[in-house]
């Protein structure tokens, strides 16, 4: 739990806090409030770099907010299309970590 909780942190430094959620992020039943707080941080992120607001972060939005996303982008975006989602990058996040 603690290898999600850093790749958690280092997705949720990329940004400020404090945008509004437009969109909820699948959590584990049974989370730790901890891990609750890092998606919740995650979420918060990833709404406040998705400028458009359509729950997809294109190349150059993860490059303005969220700066490891854009680093992973391409193995982030699995389908080639061109834009990624929050479920997408939990899912990476979590693949990484289950690695560590």
């Amino acid at each position: 739990m603690r290898k999600i909780l850093v790749i958690l942190a280092l997705c949720a430094g990329c940004v400020a806090p404090g945008a509004a959620f437009a969109q909820t992020a699948t959590q584990p039943m049974g989370a730790s409030p901890r891990v609750e707080h890092a998606l919740g941080q995650l979420q918060t992120r990833f709404s406040s770099a998705n400028t458009t607001h359509d729950g997809k972060l294109t190349r150059e939005q993860a490059s303005t907010g969220m700066p490891m996303v854009a680093k992973h982008f391409d193995e982030i975006d699995t389908q080639k299309n061109g834009y990624v989602t929050l479920p997408q990058i939990e899912a990476f996040m979590r693949e990484h970590a289950a690695q560590r």
